[in-house]
């Protein structure tokens, strides 16, 4: 169903539509209306004009999120169209607007916002070229540097010097784009646009170059900091970053796996680990805990119990807890408060059900979105699962891939799911009896693909049909066999995969030269 548009919408795209035309006209347009011209210019992906409304814009704010967002005239939100023609016209005419010739003195511009961009998996703008969050940190630095040795080398335009524009923006840093980003940082002060990092994501990099960088950020704005693939972090360097660094209004922090391990722990690493939680309860805004694949085995408490504010998002996935742990979430203040739970990897149902239930009660009235990838959840367990899940009224996200169900429990299952009124996305595994006899749980990456497709499909089809039947074609439900998209490692794959090959190869001549060594 086609979004309706004001009258005012359609004249904007009339006027936009002819580049040419809306060039000539922009002095003449009222500055109440740049807003409106740029997100028909937007939606028709007229990127010469969007260069021209940008170099002009007469307001003090640019916020990308509102620009693009469900406005009067028209309520499509088109902040998750990541358009590569559109962001980069916005970007040099951003430049631009430094360059332009009248006098400072009539540019009101402070501060350009792209905090609100969205990354999604399936883009529906016309080119289908998109810029990510990679590319965008990494154009958006080598316009600072182009346009400080340009003022630098000509005597045109002295005024640009005396502009000031803070551009917020969520920073994605990898090996491939690192002196690019630390260059424009380290010349932050000098340039008229003034890189304001709000969120940082750092994958693929050296642990001493991320140190480094981190502080370049200016940390005191940080509220979203992930550390995540190939980034070596043990417990004593997140220490040492939080004694060497103050992040005050940190909301939400994600680290690399195995960041923790129990299994070795010693007398100085339980003070670590306390010391570690304790700066984390300095954090007074922090919400948002990631720490995947930790072994924490009986140390949650230690971790959490300082923290003075309810986390709302909460990732413990494949990190061995126990029934300790598991009734200190339950119990814990933090419980009444989630919003987003991830407990892969558990096996809830054999090792702590009461628990785990009191869990979900307790976070019922909160929690929005539950993942139990690889639980171990089989079809005995379906009622007690139904039973649990009844009180989460607001859920919006379950997703329960890699638990060995059958088609016939997936049935009663997704029965059940159509009674959730707020639910909309659902990831069910591939059904037990489309894999070979004696198949083993969790499934293998080599196996996983190794499933009667006709038969899924057929299941799919039969579930869809639950869900059509019960008036929730409102629910999209999918089985993505590698996990959900993840935008950040869809665009730095190669980079990602290159450095795999790298590590593997240079394993291989470390043990080549140990068994030389040894003969």
């Amino acid at each position: 169903r086609a979004t309706m548009k004001s009258l005012r919408f359609i004249s904007a795209e009339v006027l936009v539509s002819n580049a040419e035309l809306a060039r000539r006209s922009l002095g003449s347009v009222a500055h109440n209306l740049f807003p409106l011209l740029f997100k028909a210019s937007y939606l028709l992906e007229r990127g010469e004009v969007i260069h021209d409304l940008v170099e002009n814009w007469p307001l003090a704010d640019f916020n990308m999120g509102e620009l693009l967002g469900t406005t009067v005239d028209y309520q499509e939100d088109l902040s998750r169209r990541t358009c590569s023609v559109c962001l980069e016209s916005c970007l040099t005419g951003l430049r631009d607007y430094v360059l332009h010739h009248p006098s400072p003195y009539m540019k009101r511009l402070k501060v350009v916002d792209l905090t609100g961009i969205k990354d999604v998996e399936v883009q529906f703008c016309e080119c289908k070229k998109t810029m990510g969050r990679w590319a965008r940190t990494q154009l958006l630095s080598k316009l600072c540097l182009e346009l400080l040795a340009y003022l630098q080398q000509t005597e045109r335009n002295p005024g640009a010097f005396g502009i000031s524009i803070d551009v917020l923006i969520d920073l994605f840093v990898t090996e491939r784009n690192y002196e690019l980003v630390v260059q424009a940082l380290l010349k932050k002060c000098c340039c008229p646009l003034k890189i304001c990092c709000v969120a940082f994501r750092s994958d693929n990099l050296a642990l001493q170059k991320f140190f480094y960088i981190i502080k370049l950020t200016d940390p005191s704005l940080l509220r979203k900091l992930e550390i995540v693939h190939n980034v070596r972090l043990e417990m004593e360097h997140l220490e040492i970053l939080f004694n060497s660094i103050r992040f005050p209004l940190l909301m939400s922090l994600t680290l690399p796996a195995r960041t923790f391990n129990v299994r070795r722990f010693t007398a100085a690493d339980e003070r670590m680990l306390a010391n570690v939680g304790a700066k984390m309860g300095e954090m007074t805004q922090l919400t948002e805990l990631s720490v995947p694949f930790s072994v924490l085995t009986g140390r949650i408490q230690k971790l959490l119990s300082p923290l003075k504010t309810p986390l709302k998002v909460l990732d413990v996935s494949n990190c061995l807890l126990n029934h300790d742990d598991m009734a200190y979430l339950a119990n814990s203040f933090h419980a009444h408060h989630l919003e987003a739970l991830d407990l892969s990897g558990h096996n809830i149902t054999d090792l702590y059900p009461s628990t785990f239930f009191k869990l979900l009660s307790h976070s019922s009235s909160a929690l929005r979105s539950l993942t139990l990838e690889d639980c171990n959840i089989q079809d005995t367990h379906v009622n007690m699962l139904i039973l649990g899940l009844s009180p989460c009224q607001k859920l919006e996200e379950f997703k329960f891939l890699g638990n060995p169900l059958s088609s016939q429990a997936l049935k009663h299952l997704f029965t059940f799911l159509c009674e959730l009124p707020m639910l909309k996305n659902v990831e069910f595994p591939v059904p037990r009896d489309c894999y070979p006899i004696g198949i083993t749980y969790p499934i293998d990456d080599a196996s996983v693909c190794r499933f009667d497709h006709q038969k899924y499909q057929s299941v799919a089809e039969e579930l869809n049909l639950i869900l059509l039947q019960a008036n929730r074609e409102d629910v999209k439900a999918s089985t993505p066999l590698f996990g959900s998209y993840d935008a950040a490692v869809q665009e730095t794959n190669n980079e990602l995969g290159a450095y795999l090959i790298k590590s593997f190869k240079e394993t291989l001549e470390k043990f080549t030269t140990s068994l030389n060594n040894m003969s």
